[in-house]
This record gives structure tokens, sequence and C-alpha cells, in this order.
């Protein structure tokens, strides 16, 4: 039956001629393992592609669940892990991969006539993997994602005279967000990828026009092998491993988790993927005027040489010492990205120059109308987190003083400036953190403002009058407004929802928190007038709020950033402020909080919940599978060169 079936195919395909076109090649000076290098990148093409099938039938394209959806793959779907570690690190490996096959097609002067068509088809690969690898890591719209697009985006809005009508583009629009997701989504998952098939296609059939190039010792080639089965048992071989490699980084070495998007948290750190550094290192270099030069110069200059390659070396000659010219170049070319993009990812730009966004509700009680100056100041006093403790609506903050009519207290700007950066300076008991890593424009702006709260404050009610607020000491400025009697009575917000970033939660909780918590939740900060006499630590929570759940115990500590909570006690001077409800914090904001209080209680807050097969298992089975197959081919391999010796 199955003979029938075969010869039914023969009749109405050509399965023959596909099957010797493919496989029947004699290789100049016989196979080797760096001629691996093209199938291992075609390899690792399809994988994207089917990893990135089965991510669609999960993927949710809006900036209001695909970081959600993304984190339920990784975490609920059986598998899912795999499928996502799969893409991630497939794509990263496909960069290095095409790099290294062209370094090796470089150095072998393969690029040279008649084979140009090749060279050429391949630096245009080169661009669509680039451009796949832009257009997929904005996609999960998470804080990774969402600030390489903003960078990228905006390193193309600095192109001359069709910068604007490029970050329009790209992002749909003026601003990042949903129509950027869509935009986004339709060029990673339909034109590029249509884009990249036509061009390995086109590329597949201009290397079978001409095969391989071989060595470029001519003693070598006067040996030849056959493609199959020499070349392709080295093919599969080098692909089993890097299917080893793949599984392996994605069951012990994760991608990375950095929590939702959020556009107004100005502690993130941009960049954008490392593939990209080179270039964004180069705006670093080339400023102001000289801007293009890094952002169409370079650029244009990189592509034009790899193009210009097989028409400005047309020597037939191909040994490497030989062509020294050429390869003193190619080291240029190549040692000067990796230093550019090493340089990257040790830099640290500072913070972004321009506007910040708005903030989500207007801060209450400002002047009605305000200096440029001025108004930067009060973005900057709700971004910052100063509403947190202080007020400019009232006599007092939750943690801090008022600062209604601070403008009228007679205060120097040199006196809240230092204020600013070195509290302790003032008052050696003060808990307000020091913001000493602030520009001093910024600074400028936060004492503009200040100055300009003029404003008496209002007088407060009298005693016993309905909304009075009870007279419960705090610091020795004033009194504090009223806070839920406990964290706990509140319901979870959004946040506890959330799968945040551990790694930036702990620098907003050095921030925010540890000023009362102490660096990462262990010092017993006095609180008099509490029963317990201190802040409760973090590191070590009490027993009713842990919980190996990672939901559960994010929904446990959410309820206290949301709504706060005072202590037990007949005056205690320290309280948690409601920074949820105030939005003091973004919601993402806690959540990043949140996951680094569990990192340091031990838990995962990214914990995957249903894993099919665990990662180490499924790493252990894909060896012993990988083993297994290479002991039976190895052992196929020894009889049949034993039987063609003994044909010969």
């Amino acid at each position: 039956m199955s003979g029938r079936l075969v010869e039914w195919f023969k009749e109405r395909w050509p399965i023959q001629a596909v099957l010797r076109w493919g496989l029947e090649e004699d290789i100049p000076g016989g196979s080797r393992f760096a001629y691996t290098l093209g199938s291992c990148a075609l390899f690792l093409f399809l994988v994207q592609v089917a990893t990135g099938v089965w991510q669609l039938l999960y993927y949710v394209p809006s900036t209001d669940h695909a970081y959600d959806s993304v984190m339920y793959l990784r975490r609920q779907v059986p598998l899912g892990w795999l499928v996502h570690g799969l893409h991630y690190w497939g794509a990263n490996a496909l960069l290095v991969v095409v790099g290294l096959h062209v370094a090796r097609v470089f150095l072998w002067g393969a690029y040279k006539k008649p084979r140009e068509l090749t060279w050429l088809s391949g630096v245009v690969l080169i661009l669509l993997v680039a451009g796949l690898t832009f257009t997929g890591a904005l996609l999960p719209w998470d804080e990774l994602g969402y600030w390489a697009g903003e960078v990228g985006t905006s390193i193309a809005g600095t192109v001359p005279w069709i910068g604007g009508f490029l970050e329009r583009f790209f992002r749909a629009g003026g601003a990042m967000g949903q129509l950027t997701v869509a935009r986004f989504f339709t060029l990673h998952v339909a034109i590029l990828p249509g884009l990249m098939a036509l061009l390995v296609l086109i590329h597949l059939v201009a290397f079978r026009q001409f095969l391989s190039v071989g060595p470029w010792n001519p003693e070598k080639l006067k040996v030849t092998a056959p493609f199959w089965p020499d070349q392709v048992l080295k093919d599969l071989l080098v692909v089993s491993l890097l299917v080893v490699t793949l599984v392996a980084l994605s069951a012990f070495v994760p991608a990375p988790v950095t929590g939702p998007a959020d556009p107004i948290d100005t502690t993130y750190t941009p960049k954008p993927a490392w593939n990209f550094l080179f270039l964004y290192q180069a705006l670093k270099v080339f400023k102001g005027g000289w801007e293009a030069v890094g952002t169409v110069g370079i650029p244009l200059a990189l592509v034009a040489l790899l193009m210009l390659v097989p028409f400005l070396d047309r020597r037939e000659e191909r040994r490497p010492l030989r062509r020294p010219v050429a390869m003193a170049a190619g080291v240029l070319f190549a040692g000067g990205i990796l230093v550019m993009t090493w340089a990257g990812y040790f830099s640290h730009p500072g913070v972004a120059a321009g506007p910040l966004p708005p903030l989500p509700q207007p801060l209450p009680g400002p002047p009605a109308e305000l200096a440029p100056s001025a108004k930067r100041g009060e973005e900057l006093f709700g971004t910052l987190g100063c509403t947190a403790c202080h007020a400019v609506s009232g006599p007092s903050g939750v943690l801090g003083p008022g600062l209604a009519g601070e403008g009228r207290r007679g205060r120097s700007r040199q006196w809240l400036a230092a204020q600013i950066r070195d509290p302790k300076a003032h008052n050696a008991a003060s808990i307000m953190p020091p913001y000493a890593g602030l520009k001093d424009t910024q600074v400028d702006q936060l004492v503009d403002y200040m100055m300009a709260l003029t404003a008496a404050p209002p007088p407060p009610p009298p005693t016993g009058a309905p909304g009075a607020a009870p007279a419960i000491p705090l610091v020795a400025e004033g009194a504090a407004p009223p806070l839920p009697l406990s964290g706990q009575q509140g319901p979870p917000g959004h946040a506890a929802s959330m799968i945040g970033d551990p790694e930036h939660g702990a620098l907003l909780f050095r921030l925010t928190c540890a000023a009362c918590h102490g660096p990462q939740g262990t010092d017993n900060v006095p609180n008099p007038g509490s029963d317990r006499g201190t802040v409760p630590p973090l590191k070590g929570i009490e027993a009713e709020l842990f919980n190996q759940d990672p939901d559960v115990f994010a929904a446990n500590i959410d309820r206290f950033i949301q709504h706060g909570s005072i202590p037990k006690g007949k005056q205690p001077t320290l309280r948690m402020p409601p920074v949820g409800v105030t939005n003091t914090l973004t919601q993402q904001e806690a959540a990043h909080i949140e996951a680094y209080i569990l990192y340091l209680n031990g838990v995962d807050r990214a914990e995957i919940r249903r894993p099919g097969i665990s990662p180490p298992t499924f790493f252990v089975l894909t060896l012993a599978a990988f083993a297994i197959t290479w002991t039976g081919m190895g052992a196929w391999w020894m009889r049949l060169r034993k039987g063609n010796r003994g044909g010969g």
C-alpha cells in the first residue's frame, strides 16, 4: 500500500527531481563543519516561524492585554515556557549565527563572481532579521520592549528631512500606544516574515546555481565529497546541538521579566536591544549638529559597504593572507561594531531631557497659573513620588510637612535645593530620601514650583466638626491626615495581578520604601507610639502575609501598598501611606516593588504554575534523546563508511 502511495505521488509531483536538487551535490574540498552555519540559520528561522505561530494562539495585540497574555503563556500554558523561550533565544541565536555565517563567507571569499547575488540577498536577509528583532521586542509591551521601541523610533525620528515621517510611521502616530502595537504586530507577523521567506528562497536558488566555493587552498579543491550523507550528517549534528542549547537556555536562563510597560516611570534605564546598541552608542558620540552622522551616516555606510563588497574586491584571489586590504577592512568593520556594542551595553543614560508625560491625575491645590519652569517642577514633584509624604493643599502630609504656602515661609532657594539633595544636612533624623542624582535644572524646577506655592493652607476644621482629622502626632512639623485603619481592609489593586520585575523593584524600593523599612527591608526602624515599637521588616515578613503561592502573597502585600495602614498603638509616629490609591506609585511600579518583596522572602513572582513538564526534566529528556539518536546515527555512519570502503 505504501509503495502504491509513493508511486501515486511520483506520477503527480517531481519528488525525485526535488531530492536531487537538494541533496545531489559534490562539495569541493569535502564536507566541513564550517559549512553548517547556513543550515543552522535556516533551521532557526523555521523555529521562529513555528514558535511564533504557536504564540499567536495566546497573544493579544493590545496595550491592555499584551503583557498579561505573554505572561499567561509562560506561566499557565503547559510547555508555554518552552515555546516562549525557544522564540526568545532562537531570535538571539539567529542574529549570532547569521553574523558568523557572513564572516565565514567573507573569509572564504565566497562573494566573488559569479556569486554576487548570493551575497546581496544575504545582506538583505541580515536587515530583515534586524527588523524582526526590532518589531518583536515591542510586542510583549513590557518595560524592555516599550523603551526599546521608544528609543528605536526616536532614533528614526532624527533622520534629516524624513525623520518625522519615519517616527510617525513606526509609532502609527505621535506617541507610543495601541496603534503602535498594531503597526509592529503587522510588520512582525505578516510583512517581514513574508519578505524573509521570499529572500530565503532567492538566496537558496542563487546558492544552488553555483554551489559551494570550497576552501581557498587550490590543493584541497582536488578532493570532493557528496552533500548526502557527508555534509547532511554534519548539519544535523550541529543543528541537534543547537536544539539542546536552546532548550537548556529556555529551561535555566528564561527570557527576562521586566514588568508591564510604564511610560511615566522615570527610574527605568531605556536602552535598545543588544543588536542595536552600536547605533545607540554612536548617537552618544555624535551629538548636536553631528547627530545625523550617527543616525544616518553610520548605518548607511555599513549597509553600503556590505553591499559593495563583491564589486570592490573583484580579484579572483580568495586566500585571506593575499587579500590584506579586504581582511583589514573586515576586521575594522566587525571590530568597530563589537566595540560600540560593548560600550553601549555598559553605558548609563541620564534622565531623559524631554518633557515628562502628564501625571495620571492633577495634583491637588496647585496655583492656577505656573511659569514653565514651575510647571515642569510640578510634574517632577508627582513623578518622583513626593506626594507620598507631602501635601500641597493641607497643613501636613502623610510622612512630611505640608508644602502649601511654602513660597511665603522666607526660605531661600539654596536652602530648598540643599533640602532636596541632602535632607540630613538640615535634620539628622530626617527620613526623607536624598535626591542627589537629579540634574541641576531639575532641582531648580522643583524649587521654582515650591516657591510658587504661596497660597496659605486652609484652616483645619474645629475638633469634633464633620471631617475633622484626629490629632495623631506624626513628626515634629505637624499632624497626619486620617488613613485606613488597616491595609488589610481594602481590596487588592490592579498591581496584584501584574508580574513585576524584582530587579527594578529593588531600585524603586530604595527610592520610596527604604527610609522606613531599611535597606532590603531588614532594619528595625524605630516607630515610637506603636505597640511593636519598630517598623515591621519585609525580609522575613509576618507569617500572616507570607504565602508560597506568589499570586496570594502579592495580593496580601498589595492591600497595604494600595490603601496604607496605621500600626496598632496609641500614637504611632510612622504609618504606611496609601501610595496606590493616591497614584503616588503607578500600578506598574507597585507590581515591581511587590515582586522585589517576594524575592526577599524566597518566592518567585513569575513562577511557572503549569509547566507541563518541568524545565529541568525536559532538558534531561532532550539530552537523553540527543544521546540515543546520535549513538544510533554514529553506528549507522560507521557501517556506511565501512561498506563504501569495502565496495571500493
